[in-house]
């Protein structure tokens, strides 16, 4: 144990960045947990409110952390206890950050909401990608490519491209985590991008709209993809991140 932490943690660097992880899932369970105490009139826990009555979201302490950790970050340049500190600050910033994403995407309080999903989608989507890069992934294909090819300018710049390519048509066809688990692993963006658009995406309403058939097929495995996947995601996303209340105002945040 003390040999692979050595050599897949500490000697590549990665540290700061295991610690920046760690206290981004932790601090984003933690607040999900103090948020559904509050919710439900439980424990010791209350919303914070300001002079007048304003409430103070966690996104404005989300912030600073962040601010903090990151500059700290680029001031410690990577090394020593500072760089460690920073990494710490940054991912709890960015946790409280992320748990308000639908906040900050819809500019208004949608926290309890089916609208506020999107925060527990955009918080697991990006622990995941950090998890690949912090496994040894890197954007584009990049760790699939040997010392020479590496160090040949052209062959690099064309492997970079031809993945982003490719990500970029998974996207046009409507499958975004596709293409964004894509960019870490380029297999993943491939399938997204050789199988059937969605048929609300740009790439059917370019290449499908006089291609009758084509778009009844892929309405119809939209459908059933939809069908198979939908409960089971809103099951986990619940889990999480607390069921959303269909009947939730922005004043019901607690």
């Amino acid at each position: 144990m003390g040999h692979w932490w050595e050599r897949n943690i500490i000697e590549p660097g990665k540290l700061p960045l295991l610690l920046a992880l760690s206290a981004f899932v932790l601090t984003f369970l933690i607040t999900r947990l103090i948020t559904r105490l509050i919710r439900a009139n439980k424990g010791p826990f209350r919303n914070i409110s300001g002079s007048g009555g304003v409430h103070i979201h966690h996104v404005v302490p989300g912030v600073l952390l962040t601010i903090v950790g990151g500059f700290g970050a680029m001031a410690a340049h990577g090394r020593g206890i500072g760089s460690l500190i920073s990494a710490v600050l940054f991912g709890m910033g960015a946790g409280l950050v992320l748990d308000e994403f639908a906040l900050i995407l819809h500019l208004d309080d949608v926290y309890w909401s089916e609208e506020g999903r999107k925060s527990v989608e955009v918080v697991v989507l990006t622990a995941a990608l950090v998890g690949l890069v912090l496994s040894g992934f890197l954007p584009f294909g990049v760790n699939d490519l040997s010392e020479e090819e590496l160090q040949d300018r052209g062959t690099a710049i064309l492997t970079i491209g031809t993945n982003f390519l490719i990500a970029l048509i998974a996207l046009s066809k409507g499958k975004a985590r596709m293409a964004i688990f894509g960019v870490i692993i380029p297999l993943i963006a491939v399938i997204g991008a050789i199988r059937l658009a969605r048929p609300t995406s740009t790439w059917a309403r370019h290449f499908y709209r006089r291609r009758p058939r084509a778009r009844a097929r892929a309405r119809l495995r939209a459908y059933h993809h939809d069908r198979r996947w939908s409960a089971p995601t809103r099951r986990l996303q619940n889990w999480i991140g607390g069921t959303p209340d269909p009947d939730s105002t922005p004043a019901d945040r607690s």
